[in-house]
């Protein structure tokens, strides 16, 4: 039987966490069991805009910071609709990096910090395309009855 990977554990022992992403919460961004991401447990000073690993309940997510207050944390995917609210103790560490095909793209550079902004400004946009997908599907399907 497979041990479960205990990613605190990690990060404690290691300093940082290196980890092929599950998942499709960060897509385009992240593509699931494709890209490896590096996380650092340094997170005390989270920014808007950091990826961070943060831990609700056994699930570990990897969500983006969209806003920092003294007392909690606003966060969601970047295929996500949905705002979540975080508490600082529950953030394990901060993404300092990702591969992509084994090649290492800079979280410092041009075209990250345009894709950040870019796809953090079409949000609205997204949540409406989400929910009028959803509505035009269940529409479809009741009239092929």
């Amino acid at each position: 039987m497979k041990e479960k990977i205990n990613f605190e554990e990690m990060l404690v022992q290691q300093g940082y966490l290196v980890q092929t992403i599950v998942g499709v919460s960060m897509y385009p961004m992240l593509r699931n069991r494709r890209d490896t991401i590096v996380i650092s447990a340094d997170h005390s000073n989270i920014k808007k805009y950091d990826v961070v690993l943060y831990k609700v309940g056994d699930r570990y997510i990897l969500h983006r910071v969209i806003k920092v207050t003294q007392d909690y944390l606003v966060i969601w995917g970047d295929n996500c609709i949905a705002k979540e609210i975080v508490k600082p103790e529950q953030v394990l560490g901060v993404m300092t990096a990702f591969f992509r095909d084994n090649k290492e793209i800079s979280l410092q550079g041009l075209g990250y910090w345009l894709y950040v902004r870019i796809w953090h400004f079409l949000h609205p946009l997204r949540n409406f395309y989400h929910r009028g997908k959803g509505k035009l599907i269940r529409i479809w399907k009741k009239t092929r009855k």
